[in-house]
């Protein structure tokens, strides 16, 4: 009798846990930054990134022409991207546990690595892929994701200076999720 397949069969089984916890949150993976100029003071902790600025921890990625990270007495990383002129800053992130993406734009981005929270302020703008898909997409003042419960708060209105390009309303455009087959 041949225990091949059975043994095969076995070994793979073995091996989905690991291949699905390498999705896990990104907040203890590495963060590395490339950029044309970097700032550091440490003594403060901070350092500033100037000049096509790029972010990559874990499955997120940040761009901008400047980001600013900070560290505190217990670790947690927080930044501050900011766009060239006339551009957004860039944000995106794999989703726990499923082929989608979250991506979004703003004139500035804030990390707060601590909370697992990103927010997009002035000019914001949020979509969400499903596979190559885009499903979702909202726009508002100030979007705020919570990576951690997979919560967006979205503020559309205006600032005292009423600069906000989406006339002080919050836009969304929300694909119908797949019915689950009925129970018989």
């Amino acid at each position: 009798m041949n225990h091949f397949p059975a043994i095969f069969l076995a070994s793979l089984l073995a091996l989905l846990p690991v291949a699905a916890s390498a999705e896990k949150a990104d907040r203890d993976k590495p963060m590395n930054i490339e950029a044309d100029n970097l700032v550091h003071d440490e003594l403060r902790q901070v350092s500033i990134f100037t000049g096509r600025a790029v972010l990559n921890k874990g499955t997120m990625v940040m761009r901008g022409t400047k980001i600013e990270i900070r560290e505190d007495a217990d670790g947690y990383q927080y930044g501050i991207i900011l766009p060239e002129p006339n551009k957004r800053a860039f944000f995106r992130q794999k989703r726990e546990g499923v082929d989608e993406f979250v991506e979004g734009e703003g004139l500035r981005i804030e990390y707060d690595g601590k909370i697992d929270r990103v927010k997009l302020i002035d000019n914001a703008e949020v979509r969400r892929y499903k596979g190559p898909i885009l499903n979702d997409q909202m726009t508002g003042k100030v979007i705020t994701y919570e990576n951690l419960t997979d919560l967006f708060t979205i503020d559309g209105r205006p600032t005292d200076d009423n600069v906000n390009k989406t006339g002080g309303r919050v836009r969304a455009t929300l694909a119908p999720r797949k019915k689950l087959p009925e129970a018989r």
